[in-house]
């Protein structure tokens, strides 16, 4: 007697299997926005955004690297796009922290204060534009001992210096709403 199974029963199997099979795999169904594919035009915009190219006069980016970084990173489960540069500044932290609250304002960035401050880390952190547009933008100051490690031991001298800093902007593939400390 052969088996029979009505077809909503089918259907109920068949997305079962294919929820299971794809949590198993490490791969989801339920958002087109996981990967990294098709976010050129979306990293390009990061990459360009004034802010990454407007120093305080005096910062220079080291001379083991010159230009902006980016990544796209869809190990997490969502993709998440980032640019950002690095550099080193002869003055004060408080002197970078306040050339970039200018400048971020100005463009339109909203601040988002620090909900635990970790003075030795964070500088400040912005967000802007609504939901398909959002963007983050972050200014922190690594230790001279993890920009050493990155940067190279010819990079230490000159980051001993002064502040070395580093700004990022990143977005969801998507553009969807994010904020800084979530």
């Amino acid at each position: 007697m052969p088996i029979r199974i009505r077809p909503g029963r089918a259907a109920a199997l068949l997305l079962s299997a294919a929820i299971v099979a794809g949590g198993l795999s490490g791969c989801s169904f339920l958002s087109p926005f996981k990967t990294c594919e098709g976010t050129g035009a979306r990293m390009k915009e990061l990459e360009s955004l004034p802010l990454l190219s407007s120093p305080p006069p005096g910062a220079s980016a080291p001379r083991t690297f010159d230009g902006v970084y980016s990544e796209c990173a869809d190990d997490s489960g969502d993709a998440w796009l980032s640019a950002g540069r690095t550099y080193v500044y002869p003055g004060t932290r408080q002197e970078v922290l306040d050339h970039y609250r200018k400048a971020a304002e100005a463009d339109g960035w909203r601040f988002e204060p620090e909900r635990t401050p970790d003075q030795g880390r964070f500088g400040s952190c912005f967000t802007k534009g609504g939901d398909g547009q959002a963007k983050v933008f972050t200014l922190s100051f690594p230790p001279v001992r993890l920009l050493t490690e990155f940067y190279g031991p010819g990079a230490a001298a000159e980051f001993a210096t002064g502040a070395g800093f580093e700004i990022t902007v990143g977005s969801e593939a998507d553009g969807a709403e994010t904020s800084c400390w979530s």
